[in-house]
């Protein structure tokens, strides 16, 4: 079993956060230096499109897969070996630059291979952290490495966009892959393990594939309660990623914050991670007060609420105080789905179960999600277009309340005896 020393002193859990923090610092210099680098390249906005597809699909083709893999083999070997060949593939590009002959095929298969890699680490990385720090203590970790991570996600990308600037982007890479091979070495320093001692073994055939993706699908679709996350969970990030899409056209045209040269954008861009922060302190307390099943129907109808706030928005301190509250409610969401579904999912399902769970909102909701918000907006306006992903997400709160969540959220009756 897990020992009971309180997380921020617990070794092996400081090993694996420092792993996960230091690993996404890299990741945003990636986000950051790959478009320019393609773009400069190119000139090409076709170019910059691929470059964007090559980093997305990677989910939704591998994630099942993936997700087999995770619940067969070793889950520190798989992160391991995942960390030290994206350092491999990654150091190409700089080398390449530097020599001379670097193309943007390079780079964009790169990408494509890179983000392969990630989906693999990631399915394996559902597993190991409940496995890491038990059950009991799921919510409160993963909030930690969310919280931490989200302070890196603020605060990195607008330092390497400066650095780009200064720099070429292609020796930048360089930063992620060291991050990359330190993360490597965190993850293999964990003394306690990561997954349990009856793995399965590598899977044989294409038919022990098959089996192992019904298993995962059938597991989640049984479940009522993961099943309902799961599917409203779809039209939550459908929201998201209008969000991200509608993010600077909304303010430019909406709240009349131009997209360069005006610091009330650094302000707007940044609440959203602001809100993430508030999420990350507060879902272990709610979920422990109110359950999961309750906590979603709440966090829910909040998340509607405060997204039609930010639609409705007209000046950039009201538009700010939304988005900081969106964000609130929206990564509540996030991390009680989360959470939940690594708590009561076997250890032998997690990487089946949660890598589907995550192509369904990160691979289809998502872009979905951004693509309808674009559509609209080019109709109509930003705001919406924002608003019509937020109808989506209207649609989910419904069918969350209408499902089976809302029998699992009824409290208990309380019984007293007669003496």
């Amino acid at each position: 079993m897990t020992n009971v020393v309180a997380l921020r002193r617990d070794p092996d859990f400081r090993r694996y956060l420092a792993a996960r923090v230091i690993s996404v610092a890299g990741s945003r210099v990636t986000l950051v230096a790959m478009p320019i680098l393609v773009y400069q390249i190119t000139g090409s906005a076709a170019w910059s499109a691929a470059m964007a597809a090559a980093e997305t699909l990677p989910y939704l083709l591998f994630g099942l897969f993936a997700g087999v893999l995770a619940d067969r083999l070793d889950r520190r070997w798989l992160m391991v070996a995942a960390d030290l060949l994206n350092a491999t593939l990654l150091v190409s590009i700089p080398v390449t630059w530097a020599l001379g002959g670097l193309t943007v095929e390079h780079v964009v298969v790169a990408g494509f291979l890179s983000q392969t890699l990630f989906v693999v680490f990631d399915a394996a990385n559902f597993g190991a952290l409940p496995t890491l720090v038990g059950k009991d203590r799921t919510t409160s970790a993963y909030a930690t490495v969310s919280g931490m991570t989200t302070v890196v996600e603020m605060v990195v990308p607008p330092l390497a966009t400066l650095a780009v600037t200064l720099l070429s982007p292609a020796p930048m890479l360089t930063v992620d892959v060291l991050s990359y091979a330190v993360s490597a070495l965190l993850l293999r320093a964990i003394v306690r393990p990561l997954s349990a001692p009856d793995r399965a073994g590598r899977p044989r055939s294409l038919a022990d594939i098959r089996t192992d993706v019904r298993g995962g699908l059938a597991f989640l679709w049984r479940h009522p309660t993961v099943r309902t996350l799961t599917l409203v969970g779809a039209t939550h990030s459908a929201a998201g990623g209008a969000w991200v899409a509608m993010l600077l056209p909304w303010a430019d045209r909406s709240l009349g914050v131009p997209p360069s040269g005006d610091p009330r954008l650094a302000v707007l861009t940044s609440c959203w991670g602001v809100g993430a922060l508030l999420a990350a302190k507060l879902v272990p307390v709610l979920s422990r007060r109110l359950g999961p099943a309750r906590l979603a129907l709440r966090a829910l109808p909040a998340s509607l609420l405060c997204g039609l706030l930010v639609v409705f928005s007209s000046h950039w301190l009201l538009g700010a105080v939304a988005a900081v509250a969106w964000g609130t409610a929206y990564t509540t969401v996030v991390i009680n789905a989360i959470t939940f579904r690594q708590q009561v999912t076997p250890d032998e399902l997690q990487g089946r179960v949660n890598t589907t769970a995550r192509m369904l909102s990160y691979g289809l909701g998502q872009p979905l999600g951004a693509t309808l918000a674009g559509v609209v907006a080019v109709a109509a306006s930003p705001s919406a277009g924002l608003a019509a992903a937020v109808g989506v997400l209207a649609v989910g709160v419904v069918l969350a309340w209408c499902s089976p969540l809302r029998a699992e959220a009824r409290p208990e009756p309380a019984y007293s005896t007669v003496s």
